[in-house]
């Protein structure tokens, strides 16, 4: 690490901790040559992730589109804005996770639902009913049969 005041590549780190959020670590550190302080923080590299779209079309994966799916989904449900992040926190975990470059949207959908599905059966459908892009009632119904089949085994 060079120096930001004489860049002498000579440094050591006096203190090291976490941030708040725990996403990165910020190090103190001072330079040998000059002695003066400065601070560094340290993060993970994030590779960047594309989904690859039902028409086969590319973009960068976007948090921010999960959230407002979940978002509408959850309209009017008892749900926190919490533990809507904690979702959007847990799918892009597992898909980052796979250390695949691409993901499939289905792929997304699917993990969406599997997590909605044990929070809030309305939410669910709600989300089954866009992201299936039901053509007909009976598709729908179908969707809704399986998921009270589900819920009476339980």
């Amino acid at each position: 690490m060079k120096c930001p005041y004489c860049s002498s590549p000579d440094t050591k780190v006096t203190d090291s901790r976490d941030t708040d959020d725990g996403a990165s670590i910020r190090r103190r550190r001072q330079c040998l040559a000059c002695g003066r302080r400065f601070t560094t923080y340290e993060t993970i590299e994030q590779l960047p992730l594309r989904v690859i779209k039902k028409n086969g079309s590319r973009e960068l994966f976007d948090r921010s589109k999960l959230r407002s799916g979940l978002i509408r989904a959850c309209e009017k449900r008892n749900i926190t804005s919490a533990q809507i992040e904690d979702i959007v926190n847990r799918v892009e975990k597992k898909i980052r996770n796979e250390l695949k470059q691409e993901v499939s949207s289905v792929e997304i959908g699917n993990l969406v639902m599997n997590e909605l599905k044990s929070l809030d059966q309305v939410a669910y459908v709600r989300f089954a009913s866009v992201y299936r892009e039901f053509k007909d009632i009976g598709s729908f119904m179908n969707e809704l049969e399986t998921l009270m089949k589900n819920h009476k085994g339980q």
